[in-house]
């Protein structure tokens, strides 16, 4: 007799080929899905330079599905995908801010779309490729785990996922590593098993931000002063949307000492830099909340946190300055706190949740 039935979101990788394999030698009813997420024009020039959303991504999928012998589907999210995900990606931009799509993609867009797909054709489940463990608490809400991987642990782009979200999900490929996923796939004859990992953001494979906001607005951004940190001008910088705090190639001064972005002012177009030890601080602020063992941050606690999906997470202590704004607060201070980026919270290897942060100083 099998299991009930799950949705797999096939990406045309081997992570979601073999979660989609593991499934069903596990008696799951397995339907495998692709999401389409850009338009005709923009698929064929991300499959020109290797991005993960292409054309070629739904060729290997049906691949995949044909022979796993599962049902395939693709559906179309493009419209959805420009609303919540690209036209974020630019306003953020042009807010001087450095923003994560991949966050803002897997709540709104893959799990929302995924899931709704389920429940219509009778699914009581969905599951991705995603190295992360699900887990229920004894106060019987959701959380994450990390992945027995490090270096492939993907809980800091879930920490945005609801309950109702964690509740229907499975990620059948957090118990293992990339190698051991890699040798199954092989093992059952996938074409793909030496696929390379997508790396870049889906709609700008080249990485030439500055040209695709260019592109996408029809406008030029603005130059303005180079700044330092008591308000000097040290020199004109070319548009803000060409700059991320910490950076410190391309800024094209000379001024005899190495300097690095400290901050980035949009309603005053200046670029702020200074030293190397400029750009470390102990303290962020964030917003856009969100929290797997508790609805709600109470009182201040101490976790470790991440900054970026590369960080180290490092100790630090949580608490709420009001309803939607959290202030973290670090023992040593974290080099290139980024306005933009998401921060996210541990306790040990259970996620805790996090949020994007607004400030740093």
């Amino acid at each position: 007799m099998k299991k009930e039935k799950v949705v797999v979101g096939l990406s045309g990788g081997v992570d979601s080929s073999v979660a989609a394999y593991l499934l069903k030698e596990q008696g799951y009813d397995v339907v495998g899905i692709t999401i389409q997420f850009l338009r005709e024009e923009e698929k064929k020039a991300v499959d020109k330079k290797g991005g993960c959303c292409g054309l070629s991504v739904i060729d290997d999928a049906r691949r995949v599905a044909h022979m796993l012998d599962i049902p395939f589907y693709v559906v179309h999210y493009e419209d959805t995908f420009q609303e919540k995900v690209i036209d974020y990606f630019v306003d953020e931009y042009y807010k001087g801010k450095t923003p994560n799509p991949c966050i803002v993609c897997n709540r709104k867009i893959k799990w929302t779309s995924l899931l709704e797909h389920a429940l219509q054709i009778g699914a009581q489940y969905i599951a991705t490729g995603h190295y992360a463990s699900i887990v229920k608490l004894d106060n019987g809400r959701y959380s994450l785990k990390k992945s027995v991987t490090a270096l492939k642990d993907q809980t800091y782009a879930l920490y945005n996922l609801t309950q109702k979200q964690l509740s229907h999900t499975l990620m059948p490929v957090g118990a293992y590593t990339k190698d051991e996923i890699r040798k199954i796939a092989e093992q059952i004859h996938i074409e793909i098993a030496n696929k390379p990992d997508s790396q870049d953001i889906c709609f700008i494979p080249d990485k030439d931000y500055a040209k695709f906001l260019k592109d996408i607005t029809g406008e030029e951004s603005q130059s303005g002063n180079f700044i330092d940190l008591e308000g000097n001008i040290l020199g004109q910088h070319k548009g803000i949307i060409h700059y991320t705090v910490g950076q410190r190639k391309g800024l094209g001064l000379s001024l005899g000492r190495p300097v690095f972005v400290i901050e980035i002012r949009p309603g005053t177009n200046e670029v702020v830099l200074g030293s190397n030890e400029d750009v470390y601080g102990d303290t962020l602020y964030a917003d856009t909340l969100n929290f797997m063992p508790f609805k709600e941050l109470e009182n201040p606690i101490r976790v470790t946190g991440k900054i970026r999906y590369a960080h180290q997470a490092a100790p630090c202590t949580i608490q709420m300055v009001n309803e939607q704004v959290l202030k973290c607060t670090f023992d040593t201070p974290q080099r290139a706190i980024t306005p933009g980026q998401a921060v996210v919270f541990y306790d040990q290897d259970l996620l805790v949740g996090g949020g994007t942060i607004i400030r740093n100083r």
